[in-house]
C-alpha cells in the first residue's frame, strides 16, 4: 500500500517537470529539493516497515544511479534536470514498487534487475528511439526517397525558412555563403534558432543565396520520455528486459 501512496504522491512532481521542460526547457532545482525532502518521510516509513537493513538498498540504488547519470551527464547525453530526477527517484524507490489494483498485479513484467530508476531510464531511451523512428517515417512520407540529407531523417525535419519562429529548435545544417559583394555569411551547425538567426536566414533566403527550407532538429524535453518511462515502469515493467527476451526467443526459433 505504501508503494501506491508514493507513486500517487510523486506523480504530480514529474508532470509539473514536463510542463516546465516544455515551456522553458529547464526545471527549477527547488522542485527536486521539495521532492527529495518529501521522499525522506516515505524512506523513513519504509525503514520502519522493512527494518534498518533497508538503508543499504537506498545507498546501493542511489550510488549506482549517481554513477550512471554522472557518466551520461559528462558525455553531454543528459541534462541536469534529468540526472537529478533519476537520483531522487532512486532514493525514494530503492526497490521496484509492486502493488495490486483492480485485481491485477503491477507491474505486469517485473524485471530481473531490482532497480526502478534504472528501468525508468531504459524505458525513456527506448521511447526516444521509437520517437526517432517515427520522425524518420514522417520525413520519408513527406519527401519520399529523394531526401537531400538522408542522415538527418532520424534527428530532424525540413521546414520553410519563411515559416520559422523561435520555438526551441536547432539548425542541423552548416551554412557558409559568400554573396556577390564578397560578404561572408556563416551560420554554424547546431545553432539554436533565436529571433536574430531566424531573421538572418530569412534575409539570405530573400536574396536567393539559400533555398527557402532548412533542416532543423527539435530540442526534445527529456523529462517527457522520462515521465512516460516512469509510468511504463510502474504498470508494464522494464521494456529493455522484455524486448531482449523477445529478440532472444525470436532468433532461437
Amino acid at each position: 500500500m505504501l508503494h501506491i501512496w508514493k507513486l500517487l504522491f510523486f506523480t504530480p512532481f514529474l508532470l509539473y517537470s514536463c510542463y516546465s521542460d516544455i515551456k522553458t526547457h529547464r526545471v527549477n532545482n527547488n522542485l527536486w529539493l521539495i521532492m527529495l525532502g518529501s521522499g525522506v518521510v516515505f524512506v523513513l516509513l519504509d525503514i520502519l516497515t522493512h527494518g534498518i537493513s533497508y538503508i543499504l538498498y537506498v545507498f546501493i540504488s542511489a550510488g549506482l544511479m549517481f554513477v550512471i547519470v554522472y557518466i551520461l551527464f559528462q558525455l553531454g547525453i543528459f541534462g541536469g534536470a534529468d540526472a537529478k530526477s533519476l537520483i531522487v527517484l532512486s532514493v525514494i524507490f530503492p526497490v521496484y514498487p509492486t502493488f495490486k489494483a483492480f485485481e491485477y498485479s503491477f507491474p505486469f513484467h517485473k524485471p530481473s534487475i531490482d532497480s526502478f530508476a534504472f528501468s525508468i531510464l531504459g524505458n525513456a531511451i527506448i521511447l526516444i528511439f521509437i520517437f526517432l523512428i517515427g520522425l524518420a517515417a514522417h520525413n520519408i512520407m513527406k519527401m519520399g526517397i529523394r531526401i537531400d540529407n538522408p542522415g538527418y531523417i532520424f534527428i530532424g525535419y525540413k521546414t520553410k525558412i519563411s515559416q520559422l519562429v523561435n520555438k526551441h529548435v536547432r539548425l542541423l545544417q552548416e551554412l557558409n555563403i559568400v554573396d556577390r559583394d564578397n560578404e561572408l555569411y556563416y551560420i554554424r551547425r547546431e545553432l539554436e534558432l533565436d529571433d536574430r538567426t531566424i531573421h538572418e536566414l530569412k534575409n539570405l533566403s530573400e536574396k536567393g543565396l539559400i533555398k527557402d527550407d532548412v533542416w532543423v532538429t527539435p530540442k526534445l524535453p527529456f523529462m517527457i520520455p522520462m515521465t512516460m518511462g516512469f509510468f511504463v515502469a510502474v504498470f508494464y515493467g522494464d521494456l529493455a528486459t522484455e524486448l531482449t527476451k523477445y529478440l532472444i526467443s525470436f532468433f532461437l526459433k
